[in-house]
């Protein structure tokens, strides 16, 4: 009888990025979010200042477009997307407190929960096997 399942060495090894790569782009899709809201606004009319809007909107979906790239960079196990992921996530525990101090206690623990969970999971990803150099020597004649 033969057991199809990971062994729980692989399995915990798998989990971490993998986690990192849904919370990456559960983050890229709440920018996402923004984003059509400020083109609604706009063409709405409801803002008083279109190029604050314009400006707001389009930078927002930068950080949008560079957290769905950490996603795909963790789903590929890709070695740069660490520190990306523990920069931007600790970035956003400031904000966090500031949700907070606003009286948006509820946005503010979403916001925390969410960055404390990504530094977390990207943390617990083991990084790539370092590269043995000797193995990887050109021997072909020049």
């Amino acid at each position: 009888m033969t057991d199809s399942a990971e062994p729980p060495a692989v399995e915990a090894r798998t989990r971490a990025p993998r986690a990192a790569a849904i919370l990456s782009l559960v983050e890229a899709l709440v920018l996402l979010g923004f984003v059509v809201f400020y083109v609604v606004e706009m063409a709405g009319g409801a803002t008083s200042d279109l190029s604050r809007a314009a400006t707001s909107g389009a930078l927002i979906l930068v950080f949008a477009v560079f957290l769905l790239a950490i996603a795909r960079g963790w789903w590929r196990r890709s070695d740069w997307v660490r520190t990306p992921t523990l920069l931007w996530n600790a970035l956003l525990l400031p904000v966090a407190w500031s949700l907070h101090e606003s009286d948006r206690t509820e946005l503010a623990i979403a916001v925390a929960v969410l960055a404390v969970a990504s530094i977390a999971a990207a943390l617990a990803a083991p990084p790539r096997e370092p590269v043995d150099a000797a193995e990887h020597i050109d021997d072909t004649p020049r």
